[in-house]
């Protein structure tokens, strides 16, 4: 076999391999006499078909299929010799120019590129920290008593915080619009359930009292037809009713499914909840702003086919998400919308494998541990699910693919240039608050 390699744009080689005419016959010759042994033609006994006449029926076909094995075979031999590292699969053509006697063809393929990784005391990073405090299990405490609410009907009038059961009818230059007539409506006073005025139109209000005022619709009203438009209400309110939160003791906490502890212990559940919740977040952010400042400090020439692979993954991935939350849409999706965030996951693919590759990582069994437990935490009963993953090779290379990860972004932070951002548990799980 002689290899010889051309380096085209880029990534791009093309490698012409050739091969002794002879070596193809060989292999040729040997199946077809393992076709004779049970080849049945008219005019010959089982077994008994001359090769002559085997060789004219299926002589092409058996022909093609072994050079094809051939190619295949002699390819990688012919990388390994070479040492490259193939991309995606390649375009095999015909050899041109081979010698009578010889066959061969050209492998057209990108290969990966050499990943020179920087000093990572380079890189800058904003390192997000966070805790739980007190005050934030105070408020949600308060948060799930709320949920609780009971209303109370009540014979005085409303103010801020009450709830309101109205009938109204709304109506533009005269015109009733559509949506614009509804009964039994409960609104609570001051949440902002309504559009800016019409629950302050209403505050001092008692049941029985009827209303009119005129309110305008913002300008980025979702339904179009009434955005910016200034509306006229006639309003009826039928009872006003005042809220009644639980009491913080054991029979709430039992309501949450504290059995034992009361409130104590339903304050450690809900802050060992609240940890958890916070810490993904917190890591989620860090991580990302780890992986954001390893591809702006990288330059890199990524393969195409690595990205028209991963970019048509991505796209599948669309697919089937669209398709689990009911929308069925026929329209196709260009691959060119994924191409970006496929170019940037195969560059943080190719950057991690090498940090792994030369800091020679192994994850870590303890945070693998504590990863699966932290997967099953979540679930009615987690034994089974932890029982699950364990079971399950597939889930446990994901998993410890992941706690890689986790460990190079450890190994940047330790590293690099980090600048600390305190947030409070409201800023990053309530960010809209």
């Amino acid at each position: 076999m002689q290899i010889s390699v051309e380096v085209g744009d880029g990534l791009e080689r093309r490698m012409n391999v050739l091969l002794s005419k002879e070596q193809l016959q060989k292999t040729v010759d040997q199946r077809l006499k393992k076709i004779a042994k049970t080849a049945r033609m008219d005019g010959f006994r089982p077994g008994k078909v001359p090769m002559s006449v085997l060789r004219r029926r299926y002589g092409p076909g058996v022909e093609q299929e072994a050079f094809g094995d051939l190619v295949q075979s002699s390819f990688y031999e012919a990388v390994r010799k070479e040492e490259l590292i193939p991309a995606g699969e390649p375009k095999i053509e015909p050899l041109k120019d081979a010698a009578e006697g010889d066959i061969g063809y050209t492998a057209i393929f990108e290969v990966l590129p050499e990943v020179e990784l920087v000093d990572f005391s380079s890189l800058k990073v904003e390192k997000t920290v966070a805790d739980v405090s007190d005050s934030d299990i105070d408020a949600m405490l308060e948060k799930l008593r709320k949920q609780r609410v009971v209303w109370n009907t009540v014979e005085r009038a409303a103010t801020t915080g009450d709830q309101l059961t109205i009938n109204f009818k709304g109506s533009i230059d005269g015109e009733v619009f559509e949506g614009g007539t509804a009964e039994d409506v409960a609104i609570e006073l001051g949440s902002g359930q309504m559009i800016d005025g019409f629950e302050a139109a209403l505050e001092g209000k008692s049941a029985g009292d009827e209303s009119s005022f005129d309110v305008t619709f913002p300008d980025d009203y979702r339904a179009e037809h009434l955005a910016g438009k200034e509306a006229h209400f006639e309003v009826q309110v039928t009872a006003v009713a005042e809220s009644e939160l639980p009491e913080l003791d054991e029979d709430f906490a039992a309501t949450l499914g504290i059995d034992e502890g009361g409130v104590d212990a339903l304050r450690d559940d809900i802050r060992g909840n609240m940890q958890r919740e916070l810490a993904q977040t917190v890591n989620a952010r860090n991580k990302n702003q780890v992986m954001e400042a390893l591809i702006e400090s990288h330059e890199m020439i990524i393969p195409a086919s690595l990205i028209d692979s991963e970019a048509e993954s991505l796209r599948d991935r669309a697919r089937e998400e669209m398709k689990s939350s009911g929308n069925s849409s026929s329209v196709e999706m260009p691959l060119e919308v994924f191409k970006d965030q496929a170019k940037k996951r195969v560059t943080l693919g190719m950057l991690i494998a090498e940090i792994i590759k030369q800091q020679d990582m192994k994850p870590d069994a303890d945070r693998v541990k504590t990863a699966v437990d932290t997967f099953a935490a979540s679930y009615e009963k987690p034994q089974e699910v932890i029982d699950w993953y364990y079971s399950n090779k597939q889930q446990m290379d994901s998993v410890e693919n992941l706690v890689l990860e986790d460990q190079v972004v450890d190994l940047i932070l330790q590293q690099a240039d980090v600048n600390e951002d305190n947030k409070t548990f409201d800023d990053l799980m309530s960010p809209a608050g």
